[in-house]
């Protein structure tokens, strides 16, 4: 059985940091791409950044290039996604999921498996 567990979040002030991880039980994440989403209150879930098994294969949303960073590490089964200078529109509940491919995309609905979510919120 597949699982994704996100953790990592919670509450800072605007311009501060935080690490989300996913770890995943059931599978391998280096043969899958990784993609991380998020959803605010009363929006429609976006897509943040992913990346592809071999981990040169990245994809970040424009409203987070540059201060967001995904990472995989295969000894630990996780994939990171580092958050710097975090601002208040990035206040959201934020997903993990698999693509069951190698290549990432940002698209939902290319994720066949997802994780509970993690909330965090940036402060103004």
């Amino acid at each position: 059985q597949v699982q994704l567990v996100e953790s990592g979040g919670g509450l800072v002030q605007a311009g501060g940091s935080l690490r989300l991880s996913c770890a995943a039980s059931g599978l391998t994440l280096d043969d899958y791409a990784i993609g991380w989403f998020r959803q605010a209150p009363g929006k429609e879930r976006e897509g943040v950044s992913c990346i592809g098994s071999s981990g040169t294969n990245t994809n970040y949303a424009d409203s987070v290039k540059g201060r967001f960073t995904i990472s995989r590490d295969s000894a630990k089964n996780t994939v990171y996604l580092q958050m710097n200078s975090l601002k208040p529109e990035d206040t959201a509940v934020y997903y993990c999921a698999i693509r069951m491919f190698r290549l990432c995309v940002l698209g939902e609905v290319a994720y066949e498996y997802w994780g509970q979510g993690t909330q965090v919120t940036a402060s103004s």
